[in-house]
């Protein structure tokens, strides 16, 4: 394992369910917010720094999204794709990587094309059983709650 956490160049996150807890927030107005933990936004800088690739690919378009993915200097998010595989795959070949050198970390079942087909799929604790069961690695902390921060740091530490 240790291995396949160092040879990661690319890795890709879904958003509801792993930046955020999974909860959407709408107001009588229908103003949509969420909830981002500062700590996986201090450990996506920290990956960056390191020269991995950061791709964010979400089924849903949101503002707030948006936002947290510009105030990362996330360059690469994709908001709104319910096909998140084909992004992927283009993305991988646009840098001239392998699907070896890719992690993904994913929740739920759109994002089971991709944690199929990567070199080290992660799943956060709060994923549905059938995602856990096909991926290498699954956090202690949930998405939302420094599952992000925990991935980064293992990945770092390993550089």
């Amino acid at each position: 394992m240790i291995n396949k956490i160092r040879d990661i160049k690319l890795i890709g996150f879904d958003v509801d369910g792993v930046f955020t807890d999974g909860k959407i927030y709408i107001s009588e107005e229908g103003k949509e917010s969420k909830v981002f933990h500062t700590q996986d936004g201090q450990g996506i800088r920290q990956l960056i720094d390191h020269g991995v690739k950061i791709l964010v690919i979400s089924g849903r378009d949101s503002n707030a999204t948006k936002k947290r993915m510009q105030e990362l200097g996330i360059k690469d998010f994709f908001l709104g794709y319910k096909e998140k595989k084909p992004i992927f795959l283009e993305k991988v070949s646009e840098y001239n990587f392998t699907l070896s050198d890719c992690a993904f970390v994913g929740d739920d079942m759109s994002d089971k094309d991709i944690l199929e087909i990567v070199g080290f799929p992660i799943a956060v604790s709060n994923a549905r059983e059938s995602i856990k069961k096909i991926c290498t690695y699954i956090t202690k902390n949930s998405g939302g709650n420094g599952a992000i921060r925990e991935i980064t740091d293992l990945i770092i530490n390993q550089k």
